[in-house]
């Protein structure tokens, strides 16, 4: 996990990180990433989080949402939305600058919790750092909170093109590497129904598949037979 301070009296956040990076890609290139493990890598941000305490959540979409919407379940705070574009979403290719797509109301209720207050920025993935950097300073500029933190569910192993602004805190869930990431949400953009998403996302990650019912019988009759065999060791003594 990473968590860094940007500003004078702390140390830059990471322009070029090199922590590990376990995942491995399918046979088509990318990182498959299940909601379970999603979920275990924003729980790992609770800690980090709590200590910021925020007054608010603004989440980017539509990456941003779902954990912001996770993270919300412990933090207990309201989250308001905001859709920034970088990648045109019918090519799958950089756009020049980001656009403004969608932005608050601050004389909302919720929006009321932005100004002169502690918010938290989240987005699912820190790639080449360009949107939240965009983000942030918009939020500085026509919100004016106190202090600004932001969290990511992965930061990319790769070299950075933007720097977040002095004095913002960042945390990150866990380091992955420089691949094209995809998430359940979007698995039909990936012509996946969920299902087959999820397998690929256990075998990225290298972990164990689940038991067939024949299989797990069979584990279930040796637990038993090991069983009766103790029982049967210790009539004996």
């Amino acid at each position: 996990p990473s968590c860094h301070t940007t500003g004078t009296m702390f140390t830059k956040a990471k322009q070029d990180p090199a922590g590990k990076a376990e995942r491995l890609a399918a046979a088509d290139g990318k990182i498959y990433f299940s909601y379970a493990q999603i979920h275990r890598t924003v729980m790992g941000l609770e800690d980090r989080v709590r200590e910021f305490n925020p007054d608010v959540i603004i989440a980017i979409g539509g990456g941003g949402f779902i954990p912001a919407r996770m993270l919300r379940t412990v933090l207990k705070v309201p989250i308001l939305a905001v859709s920034l574009e970088l990648y045109d979403d019918n090519t799958n290719t950089k756009n020049e600058r980001v656009k403004k797509v969608q932005w608050f109301d601050e004389t909302s209720g919720v929006g009321k919790h932005v100004r002169g207050k502690k918010v938290l920025i989240m987005d699912e993935v820190d790639d080449t750092r360009t949107t939240l950097k965009f983000c942030v300073e918009e939020v500085i500029r026509t919100n004016a909170p106190s202090e600004i933190a932001v969290a990511v569910v992965h930061n990319k192993l790769k070299k950075k093109e933007a720097e977040l602004p002095k004095g913002v805190k960042y945390f990150a869930g866990e380091d992955v590497p420089p691949k094209w990431n995809c998430y359940p949400w979007d698995a039909a953009a990936y012509k996946h129904d969920i299902a087959q998403h999820e397998e690929l996302a256990r075998i990225c990650a290298g972990e164990p598949g689940p038991m067939s019912p024949m299989t797990c019988a069979a584990a279930v009759a040796c637990a038993a037979l090991a069983g009766c065999a103790v029982g049967a060791w210790f009539s004996s003594r």
